[in-house]
């Protein structure tokens, strides 16, 4: 192993992307710092490279500006389809994390109790002979592994092939389940395949814009811009039972009780049917199940829906009316109906209004999810957790040998099971079966639902391997062994966004001390666990790259039509699918223009669930509802990255907060900015009040980025797709408690 490490060590010190000369100093104008500006007509410089940002699912593309192969600043591309030449405040400071404090800089491990620095050889090998050794007492499936949408999609495809493949894992899931994971499932079972069939031109082309628990204006700035370039005088409609920034600037608000749009939604779908304002002939053509979801809607009245949401009659009369007069209506969702005890079903109200209204296959029309990681769609085709690499099936032999015969093994090696969930893996640990973890480039002590309860979980572990670029996350400082990796900017790779765009992100930037980027750490561990012949031919990411195109041809998500990563580079990214042969016309395309879906008989299907109540209701000693979501567009997740940043931190509130309403501050004698106690039956944390009509009575708000967040939040998840119900849960709000102060 040593004489590899050698070569990855000299690879880590040598940048892909190499340019000469001077480069032009002026490089931004300060103000276009701080919020959506364009590059600016003075810019010039001699030596870029055109990367996609690493941060949310936009994709948007940036200019790195070089000096001798290193970057020293960036600007929006403005060329590229996807932003315009437009950045969010992230986008702009998508360098500085690099630079940051807290890198992890050489592997760690844990001795007496304290993570000591180690090589690399050292931890590697303690790695692979502690996982070796729980496995051959406990079996292969005592140790499984946590990834992330935030690695390139060859190093998923890699980790993803060597904990299964090589090392014998049977479980492996990613931290995508916790945003997209009811998207993924509710078109599978819809279209037949995990194809989001939009383009972010529907945006610009809509009549009507229907926003569904989501805030686009604060998660996904860049798309709210693409909204502002219509020029159809489009409706905008939001769904969401706080007043966010997006239902601010809307034309329509339906500030509905929490959990309540599955009603609503159904409700809707029986007026469109009783009014006979649907489209019968592409119902007939391109869909199956129709009579079914008709019956099962009946008896959802206006009035059920008003009891159910709070909404008012004619606000829902109101509603079906904007989707049957107008001409192109797009129905767009996130987090808001993913993260819900039902947001598969909930996600598929929105598929079959689309649908049976005929709103999809043409410009400006669909059932659009919009991806929160800035490579979810990645770790849904090619991570190899629950689903087989291209969207397989795992207890399918047929697929199982397909895979195999593409890679050049034994289908033996393949397990005949798909993964347990992400939250079964960890209810796995707890139960003992699971002994050791792997956690790549993740931070579930931050992040997962119900977090102290978590940290119990990890601490039981025999073995905990976290892989990251930082050593002071909360999941890094619990570890057993800590492997330094490399980040965005600092290895190259492709990320696929949230309209399908393959996007292209280059090497510009050198990675501290001893880390290397993950895909060279899984060539390290490859080589220590005895696998390594499985992956000879896997000597570079774009080498992998190659690998994938042959694994997807003659699937859904055929990209064997790009040559290479030069060809990414020169289009601006490229939309899958993109068969061989098949020249890329245009630079948007949309899915199902044919009627033609991926299920077996070509027809989309329809879906059906009685709404279910909340799983934790408020009670007498929790009367208010906790709601969740992005609280500024300058953060990102848990902050692990965002956090580095100076002039990201000004721009938004350092301390937690929670929006409160007059009514409920005025009755609990709380006063504006006043610290608080938050408390649920999981746990108590402090937050400042900030006192608004942004939400109803009853109702509070915590933004997601604050490490606390998750002491609060209930362990639920919707039965399809294991996601958590981040969005309610019961809460209370009381005067502070002094022994609650920080510090």
């Amino acid at each position: 192993m040593s004489k590899l490490l050698e070569r990855l060590r000299k690879a880590s010190g040598e940048l892909l992307v190499r340019h000469d000369g001077p480069l032009t100093r002026d490089l931004l104008l300060e103000p276009a710092r701080f919020g959506l500006g364009r590059l600016p007509k003075r810019l010039q410089a001699d030596q870029t490279a055109t990367m996609v940002c690493g941060f949310c699912s936009t994709g948007c593309g940036l200019e790195i500006l070089l000096r001798d192969g290193q970057a020293v600043g960036l600007a929006p591309a403005t060329e590229y389809p996807v932003n315009l030449g437009m950045a969010c405040p992230k986008g702009w400071e998508a360098l500085t994390p690099l630079r940051g404090p807290g890198r992890a800089t050489t592997p760690l491990v844990r001795k007496k109790g304290k993570l000591v620095p180690a090589s690399w050889d050292e931890a590697v090998v303690e790695m692979v002979d502690r996982f070796k050794a729980i496995q051959d007492k406990h079996g292969p499936a005592s140790v499984a592994w946590l990834g992330t949408g935030q690695m390139m999609t060859e190093e998923l495809a890699f980790l993803g092939s060597l904990g299964k493949f090589g090392m014998g894992m049977v479980h492996g899931d990613g931290n995508t389940r916790q945003c997209m994971a009811t998207a993924a499932v509710a078109y599978k079972q819809s279209f037949g395949f995990d194809a989001p069939p939009l383009t972010y031109a529907d945006f610009e082309e809509s009549d009507v814009i229907v926003l569904v628990g989501s805030n686009l204006c604060i998660a996904h700035p860049i798309l709210w811009e693409r909204v502002s370039r219509n020029r159809r005088n489009p409706k905008i409609v939001v769904i969401d039972p706080r007043r966010t920034e997006t239902a601010m600037a809307a034309t329509h608000h339906y500030q509905l009780a929490p959990k309540s749009d599955l009603v609503l939604f159904y409700a809707v779908a029986q007026l469109l049917i009783e009014r006979g304002q649907l489209d019968r002939e592409y119902i007939a053509a391109h869909t199956a199940g129709f009579e079914e979801f008709e019956k099962s809607v009946a008896g959802f009245s206006v009035e059920r829906a008003a009891q159910a949401t709070g909404l008012p009659k004619h606000g829902i009369e109101e509603l079906a009316n904007l989707i049957a007069d107008n001409e192109r209506v797009s129905f767009w969702w996130t987090m808001g109906v993913n993260q819900s005890h039902e947001g598969v079903r909930t996600a598929q109200a929105l598929i079959a209004l689309a649908l049976m209204t005929g709103n999809i296959g043409r410009p400006g029309t669909g059932a659009n999810s919009i991806t929160g990681q800035c490579n979810a769609m990645g770790s849904r085709l090619f991570s190899n957790t629950t689903n087989l690499l291209g969207g397989r099936d795992f207890t399918n032999a047929s697929d199982r040998a397909d895979v195999a015969g593409l890679l050049g093994f034994h289908p033996d090696r393949i397990p005949s099971v798909p993964s347990l969930a992400y939250d079964q893996i960890i209810e796995a640990i707890l139960g003992g079966k699971i002994k050791a973890l792997w956690i790549v480039a993740t931070n579930p002590a931050h992040s997962w639902i119900n977090q102290s309860h978590l940290k119990d979980v990890l601490s039981r572990l025999d073995c905990l391997v976290v892989q990251d670029m930082y050593q002071d996350t909360e999941t890094a400082e619990l570890a057993d062994i800590l492997l330094p990796a490399a980040g965005w900017g600092e290895k190259e790779g492709t990320f696929i966004n949230s309209e399908r765009r393959i996007g292209l992100a280059h090497r510009v930037s050198r990675a501290p001390g001893e880390a290397l980027a993950d895909f060279y750490i899984f060539q390290l561990i490859a080589e220590a666990w005895g696998c390594g012949d499985l992956f000879r031919e896997w000597t570079s990411p774009e080498a992998v790259f190659q690998i994938l195109k042959r694994l997807s041809r003659g699937r859904p998500c055929d990209i064997t039509g790009i040559t290479d990563y030069e060809m990414i580079d020169r289009s601006g990214g490229i939309q899958w699918p993109l068969p061989e042969g098949v020249p890329p016309q245009a630079v948007e395309r949309r899915l199902f223009e044919d009627g033609r879906y991926f299920t077996s008989d070509g027809r989309a299907k329809f879906f059906f669930a009685e709404p279910r109540p909340l799983p934790e209701p408020t009670s007498e000693r929790f009367p208010l509802l906790l709601l969740s979501g992005r609280g500024s567009s300058s953060q990102w997740h848990t902050q692990t990255r965002t956090k580095r940043s100076a002039v990201l931190q000004r721009l938004s509130p350092s301390e937690a907060y929670v929006e409160i309403s007059p009514v409920d501050a005025r009755s609990l004698g709380i006063e504006p900015d006043e610290r608080v106690n938050v408390s649920s039956q999981r746990g108590a944390v402090v937050a400042r009040a900030f006192v608004t009509n942004g939400v109803k009575p009853g109702q509070v708000f915590i933004p997601m980025h604050y490490e606390t967040m998750n002491q609060l939040t209930f362990a639920a998840f919707d039965p399809y797709s294991r996601q958590p119900a981040y969005k309610a849960c019961a809460v209370r709000v009381s005067k502070l408690d002094p022994s609650l102060t920080p510090g």
